[in-house]
């Protein structure tokens, strides 16, 4: 399915389901996490989702926001702007960290140092899509998707502000 120069790589209910099904690993897991910190922008919508469904689950996580830039264009720079950072409420906390896509891996590896700084315990990482490039400096402990290829948006992915509120994640040309 294609809508313009925006191919559609994962529907709305594949989503669903994939959601339920990494929610259920989180919340079976030995390490459960007591707090969640979601990436802003990419992630909100998929943190909106994982937090209702691991709710579900019976693991009600309270959840504070990063707000890291990294991409100056469609791709990652390598640099990252801190623009919301840890408060001290992640002192000696177990953190899921929940991002909207793994590319180089710079994002994740920048919140997982601010949140080692502020001394969380131990940081869980999930990610709506992995691009599992072997070059990410960082990797993902958890993702509804991997390997996927291209510049993603939809399900609160971007591109220069195009396409974030798409219900499926897709592909841009």
């Amino acid at each position: 399915m294609s809508r313009g120069s925006v191919h559609i790589l994962h529907s709305e209910s594949e989503i669903a389901a994939r959601v339920a099904d990494v929610a259920r690993d989180i919340a079976s897991a030995p390490l459960k996490p007591d707090m969640a910190v979601a990436i802003l922008s990419g992630a909100f919508v998929f943190a909106a989702d994982l937090l209702r469904a691991l709710a579900k689950q019976g693991l009600s996580l309270p959840l504070e926001f990063f707000w890291l830039r990294s991409y100056a264009s469609r791709r990652e720079s390598g640099e990252i702007a801190v623009l919301v950072g840890p408060t001290e409420n992640i002192h000696g906390r177990t953190v899921l960290l929940i991002d909207g896509v793994l590319d180089g891996g710079h994002t994740i590896a920048k919140a997982r140092s601010l949140l080692n700084e502020a001394e969380a315990a131990a940081v869980i990482t999930v990610v709506a899509v992995d691009k599992v490039l072997d070059s990410a400096v960082a990797k993902a402990d958890h993702a509804l998707f991997s390997g996927t290829h291209g510049f993603v948006v939809g399900y609160g992915m971007d591109d220069a502000g195009k396409d974030r509120g798409l219900p499926y994640i897709a592909t841009a040309d």
